[in-house]
């Protein structure tokens, strides 16, 4: 049997592994909620978890217990201290202020204020207090990673980059849109800060794994649910070349780039392979063109496919032999030759059954001749 490690390198390459590699993504209501069913709920966070301020999937215990192929690390945060306040919202590594805010099922952290709307020069950008990969200790990355002696090891997050989310929360999402359309200097600088960080960043993990690292998490919400959120020509215009700057610098060291992007970006993957990215994290089925047999068919032994379990209404309705029928199915067809990761399409929402969520973990751990 291989080992996990082989098993998401052997897919990564499109070659057959034993098994297909499993991940793991969930809201925070739906990870204290496994949490509790384990009785892992008296454990402290991990280290990963309590010293960054990236948003990376975060505790590695859980996926442990779910018996999931990849974990994620991230190098402590040892920088100044960022804000907290009494209403529950803090301040990110961006200097933009979040609050936790009730919806139907659970609670989003949504921005309170847009610290970067104001700016109508790039000197006012410029002045502002931007992070500094300094304030991050890389030293402890090897042992970070010798816990995982045998797992794949992914570094980076859904914020790596994320040129379009990440500053439509300090600059609001409609002017974000606007600043795209009219090639707004404002914006470009903020993604050019965003990008030389990230790009440090992340070499500076890479160089501290010491060839450890085997996948690296980077995103950009590219899609609404019925098309993509920007041309291709936008595309090219103004993010090709910074995420192949990126995915490069990744492939320099030995490791993949698994890349989130929301919703319908079927007509932005030929762009996205032309800038080497390996994986596409997320394959929404129920987004316009984003049927995983069907990418599978026309990109397969090309563009890794990450996710796929559709918890867009699907998973939370279904029958528990349901969900065992398509997760087997995922596995046996779009898993057949590797190229394929299972996981959910996104975040397992909050108002998933538990048990529906088990039913998915289950039959993976069924295939590979043991329990949960």
């Amino acid at each position: 049997m291989m080992t996990p490690r082989e098993r998401v390198r052997t897919a990564f390459a499109h070659s057959m592994p034993d098994f297909t590699p499993c991940d793991y993504y969930a809201t925070p209501e739906i990870h204290a909620a496994l949490l509790d069913y384990f009785g892992l709920t008296n454990l402290p966070p991990s280290p990963q978890q309590a010293s960054t301020p990236l948003g990376g999937p975060g505790d590695n215990v859980l996926p442990e217990r779910l018996g999931t192929d990849i974990r994620y690390i991230a190098p402590p945060y040892i920088g100044p201290p960022l804000s907290a306040f009494d209403d529950g919202s803090t301040i990110n590594l961006w200097g933009v202020r979040r609050r936790p805010m009730p919806n139907q099922f659970g609670e989003y952290a949504e921005p309170v204020g847009a610290p970067y709307a104001v700016w109508e020069t790039v000197e006012q950008a410029a002045a502002f207090p931007w992070p500094d990969p300094d304030w991050f200790d890389y030293e402890s990355l090897p042992a970070i990673c010798a816990r995982y002696p045998d797992l794949a090891i992914a570094a980076g997050s859904f914020s790596v980059q994320d040129f379009i989310n990440g500053v439509a929360f300090g600059r609001g999402v409609e002017q974000v849109l606007i600043d795209i359309a009219l090639e707004d200097p404002v914006f470009l600088y903020i993604v050019e800060r965003r990008h030389r960080f990230y790009l440090e960043h992340v070499e500076r993990i890479l160089r501290a794994a010491r060839g450890r690292i085997d996948l690296v998490m980077c995103g950009d919400d590219f899609g609404t649910q019925r098309a993509p959120l920007i041309s291709a020509a936008k595309f090219e215009r103004l993010f090709a070349a910074k995420k192949k700057e990126l995915f490069d610098l990744v492939h320099s060291f030995g490791a993949k780039v698994t890349h989130h992007c929301c919703g319908s970006s079927r007509a932005l993957i030929p762009q996205f392979l032309a800038c080497g990215m390996d994986a596409l994290q997320t394959i929404q089925r129920q987004a316009a063109g984003m049927d995983p047999d069907e990418l599978k068919r026309e990109f397969g032994g090309r563009l890794v496919l990450h996710g796929a379990v559709d918890v867009q209404g699907w998973l939370q309705q279904a029958s528990i032999p349901e969900i065992e029928r398509e997760v087997n199915r995922l596995m046996d067809e779009v898993g057949h030759g590797g190229g394929f990761v299972l996981a959910p399409c996104h975040q397992l929402q909050p108002d998933t059954p538990l048990d529906h969520v088990l039913a998915v973990y289950r039959t993976v751990a069924r295939r590979r001749g043991r329990s949960l």
